[in-house]
């Protein structure tokens, strides 16, 4: 059948070029065409849908209210255009794939070291990754399934999603060699020994900034006051929360499971081994209803993964 009403995709990137950065110049600049060459393939897309998608304006072009919304319409279809292509392209010959999205200190210093091992099981098995930090619609999106860090109640409330626990998430006081050495030249300690809660709150402390309230908590399970538990540079990743200790900036509360390189290296050393349990769990996170192939023998391979490790 003849589709009558479908447009390029030249025509289809013109626009969604020029509608992001709302000018035909800087969108033929973009593309490597002509001003002109834009501007025609544009003015066909708008005889094709009988509006206009832009109007003029003293300083250029801005789109009309069809043309806004048939940018994030064309957008989202050129996205998924070329993630299939390059899905396509990277396949030859495999069997499976699937697209995860995962939290980015996890993924980095917990899941892809252990990658080589699912390429043993399944050799055919390709699984790409992408960062995510917050919830999303799986409708409006490539993914086949999320590893992500949270609460029962944040999860309750991603709608159309099943999730799998695969483990809780512990933290410890962790920090620099070098900043332990100022613990014990006043006397606290010996080197590389447990420091006492009491000094660790003297230290200057680093903060998650996704879980605010992490110092409280710990110190208040020592058994020591609060007062100043919220004060300290905060910062969004593990990770960036990892190099800053390891820079001696501060005592930061860590995963073990997230720096077993920098404890192997001893670049980070634990300050004192009283864990804390967070309300934060790591999840696999999968949508209702869409169980794939490829993402059944991942979940198996993951599950296994995380059981043998218990």
């Amino acid at each position: 059948m003849r589709r009558r009403f479908l447009p390029s995709t030249q025509a289809l990137a013109c626009f969604e070029a020029a509608a992001r950065h709302q000018s035909y110049t800087l969108a033929a600049q973009e593309l490597a065409l002509t001003q002109s060459a834009v501007s025609r393939q544009i003015a066909g897309l708008e005889d094709l849908l009988g509006l206009p998608l832009f109007k003029r304006t003293r300083h250029g072009v801005s789109l009309t209210e069809a043309g806004q919304q048939y940018a994030r319409q064309a957008a989202h279809w050129l996205q998924g255009l070329e993630h299939d292509t390059l899905e396509v392209m990277a396949h030859h010959g495999k069997s499976g794939s699937i697209s995860l999205a995962a939290v980015p200190t996890f993924a980095t210093r917990w899941l892809v070291p252990r990658l080589p091992l699912l390429a043993q099981q399944h050799p055919d098995l390709l699984v790409h990754i992408d960062v995510r930090t917050r919830p999303f619609s799986f409708a409006d999106s490539h993914f086949d399934a999320a590893l992500c860090a949270g609460t029962p109640e944040q999860l309750a409330n991603w709608p159309g999603v099943q999730a799998q626990w695969l483990m809780d998430e512990y933290i410890v006081p962790v920090c620099s060699p070098a900043l332990l050495d100022t613990v014990v030249q006043r006397g606290q300690g010996r080197a590389h020994q447990p420091v006492r809660p009491t000094e660790i709150a003297r230290l200057p402390l680093l903060q998650q900034s996704t879980r605010p309230y992490a110092w409280r908590q710990w110190l208040e399970t020592a058994g020591i006051p609060s007062l100043h538990a919220l004060e300290g540079p905060r910062y969004e990743l593990f990770s960036m929360l990892a190099e800053a200790a390891t820079c001696a900036m501060g005592v930061a509360l860590m995963p073990p499971l997230l720096i077993q390189a920098e404890l192997l290296r001893g670049d980070l050393v634990i300050a004192n081994a009283l864990p804390l349990q967070l309300e934060h769990s790591y999840y696999l996170v999968t949508p209702e209803g869409k169980r794939s192939e490829a993402l059944e023998r991942f979940s198996t391979w993951l599950l296994g993964l995380v059981d043998a490790a218990k």
